[in-house]
């Protein structure tokens, strides 16, 4: 029973505010990214190597998994899935493959990988259903509108409540003007270090989404620029990228 309880502890301890907060909030999808920060020479390699990956699972028909891949200008590569819970992550869902494609043919492709970049890492995060705001349903996919931004807004354990309260006030107030730039609000969860929200605007090119940007600025007017003058008293660091969702570098078994 010690034991129990000192590895309860130690699991408390090891989790962000933001973390815990999902704990109590079950209803949000979380998602496992593997992170990949390719090198500048290595991106049409690894894009090569990808591709053959995600076909090699096609051919051998790999079930129970799922994945989409974004890419970012700094040369990120985000292998993105969905998940129910964390015992999940002990699966070995690549098993079935080794054993199809043979294992030094396994081996070999994420030995390419490897050769591409020097750092990559894994990562939970979480949509927030109560932050985001999409008035026709909660989508991840959004066909058409394979481009992204992302808005990252550091904060600090102290002010997490304080930026979320102004996070439910944004979205009143686009819920009010009847914005048409829609947003996903995400959290993060294990495996990062530091507490943040992320905004993720969809739209089909850059010039899309400078426009809708553009009309939903006029649209919230003074109120708006209020507000996100209050809102990022909050914020510890601001962050912003731009990239694509990449179908072609992902994975969905069929059925």
């Amino acid at each position: 029973m010690k034991t129990k309880k000192l590895n309860f502890l130690l699991a408390l301890l090891l989790m962000t505010p933001l973390a815990l907060l999902q704990a109590q909030e079950s209803k949000n999808q979380a998602f496992y990214i593997h992170e990949d920060q390719v090198k500048p020479s290595k991106i049409q390699e690894y894009e090569q190597v990808s591709k053959e990956f995600a076909e090699a699972c096609k051919t051998h028909k790999l079930s129970d998994v799922n994945w989409t891949t974004a890419t970012t200008t700094t040369g990120k590569y985000l292998t993105i899935a969905p998940i129910e819970n964390m015992a999940e992550l002990d699966q070995n869902v690549f098993s079935p493959l080794m054993e199809k494609m043979g294992e030094d043919a396994f081996t070999n492709i994420f030995k390419r990988f490897n050769e591409c970049y020097d750092r990559h890492g894994d990562y939970i995060v979480y949509l927030n259903n109560e932050l985001t705001y999409m008035p026709e349903g909660i989508s991840t996919t959004t066909e058409g509108e394979n481009y992204r931004k992302w808005h990252f807004l550091h904060v600090a354990p102290n002010n997490i409540q304080n930026l979320k309260g102004k996070l439910k006030e944004l979205k009143a107030l686009y819920q009010k003007k009847g914005a048409k730039e829609y947003y996903r609000i995400y959290h993060n969860g294990f495996g990062n270090m530091g507490d943040y929200y992320v905004a993720v605007i969809s739209a089909k090119n850059a010039e899309d989404y400078a426009k809708k940007s553009t009309v939903n600025d006029e649209l919230i007017g003074e109120e708006g620029k209020k507000l996100f003058t209050e809102m990022f008293k909050y914020v510890l660091k601001y962050e912003v990228e731009s990239g694509e969702m990449r179908p072609d570098l992902s994975y969905a078994a069929s059925n």
